[in-house]
Order: structure tokens, then sequence, then C-alpha cells
């Protein structure tokens, strides 16, 4: 599976419905009581007046969980229209459908560009991250969130699959990427695991990825329901965090 193939990527987020799957299984069963989005909101560290700037928002969770300070410009983007329509419902943020590699808006329009694990899905990141720096002032920051190589190895142990993504953007693979175009690279790891009583969320998950062989769905199963019958609850390694990079 390649993550930034325009067609996989366009089924994927023709709406929110595979997204929202995925979310439904971190919201109800994370271990670490701060919630994704408030994290990554506690980190923005911006002033009381400030122009921000999203890229691929999805349905803009990061904005319907968090109260946007009165003095921010915020401007969220998505290239799925069915996403940015989402996201126009719930998000109370100005919505735009734009493309990370070719943004529509002037140079130096924003202190802050945040990219919630979607660079992955750029086919062409350097173009991406060229235009972030064009529309980011002098010493404005990127916050870039992804995944790390740990990230669900226990199901993905069990049905063979390679995440190769976290090739192509992931918080290994990552900085040196983002270095040959921002300064000051940091990488800030999210503590959590998902601890899971029942199959029926873990295979929700997995459907809303992968098409997934019936025996190794099935071995899937086996694996999830002799963990919980020992521990309770089927194990998940999470391993997300942020990359924050700034403009020279």
């Amino acid at each position: 599976m390649t993550l930034n193939d325009a067609e996989f990527v366009r089924e994927q987020y023709r709406d929110s419905s595979n997204f929202d799957a995925r979310v439904e299984l971190h919201t109800r069963f994370s271990t670490n009581p701060v919630p994704w989005p408030q994290w990554v909101f506690e980190r923005l560290d911006l002033g009381p007046r400030a122009d921000v700037l999203e890229v691929g928002c999805g349905p803009a969770w990061l904005w319907r969980q968090n109260d946007v300070p009165l003095g921010w410009r915020v401007v969220a983007s998505d290239m799925s229209h069915g996403m940015a329509c989402v996201a126009r419902e719930h998000a109370g943020v100005h919505v735009v459908v734009s493309d990370a590699q070719s943004l529509p808006w002037a140079n130096e329009s924003f202190d802050l560009v945040i990219a919630n694990h979607m660079l992955y899905h750029v086919p062409d990141l350097d173009a991406a991250f060229s235009e972030f720096v064009r529309v980011l002032r002098p010493g404005g920051r990127l916050f870039a969130a992804t995944n790390g190589r740990a990230h669900f190895m226990e199901v993905r142990d069990v049905l063979d699959i390679h995440w190769r993504y976290v090739d192509m953007f992931g918080l290994e693979s990552g900085p040196d990427k983002m270095r040959r175009h921002f300064d000051d690279v940091r990488v800030e790891r999210y503590d959590d695991e998902l601890l899971v009583p029942d199959v029926a969320p873990v295979l929700a998950y997995v459907k809303s990825v992968w098409t997934v062989d019936p025996d190794k769905e099935r071995e899937l199963v086996r694996v999830v329901e002799e963990e919980i019958a020992r521990d309770g609850s089927f194990r998940i390694t999470k391993d997300a965090g942020l990359i924050t990079a700034r403009r020279p």
C-alpha cells in the first residue's frame, strides 16, 4: 500500500467515514488522559495574536476539540471536498479546499503551519515544504505530526503488514527531510497506548485502512480474543508525535 498514491488518498478521504473509524478507537481506548488534539494544541505556544494555517485538516478535529483564542486567525485546508464540508459544519474556522503542494496564499501570510498526520500522503514533499516556507513569516514554525516505526506493531505483526509511510515521512525519517528547508528541527513523542477490551473495534480500525486476507483476519481475531481472555484487553502500541521546525 502506498499512502501517497492519489487514487488511494482520494478513496480514503472522499468523506470522513474511514477517518472517524480510526479516531473512535483512539478516543475510546487510549490510556493517556490528555487527548491527542489537546496535547498538540498545548504545544503551539503562540502569542495572543497569530495567523495559523492547518494543511490536510480532515474533519478539523484539532479545532473542534479546542477553543480558538480570540486573537487568532485560523485557516484550515484540505484537498478533499468531502473532508472540507465536514470541517465547515463543525469546526468554526475558515475552511478552504487546497493542495499542500500549491497553496493559494501570499508570501509570509502565517506564523504557524500545522500538518497533522498528512505529509506521508503528499507525493512531492519538497514542493510542500517549499510552500510552507513561502507562506510562513521569518521565524514562523511548522508542526508536523506523524507516527514512528513501532506504531500498531501488534496488529501489523499478525497481518504481516509493513507501513511504508513511516519511511516516506515518519518520526524517524521526517527530520532529515525537513532539515533541507527548516532550522531547529525537533521530535517530541506522545506517550500513549491502546487497551481494547473487544475485538470489534480493532477489526473496524483495520478495515478502515486495509483490505485484509480472510485467513489473516481470522488469525488477528484469534490473537486478539486470546489476549483479552488472558489479560482483559488487547494492548496496541502507539508511536505518534510531533516534528517541529522553524523557518530561517
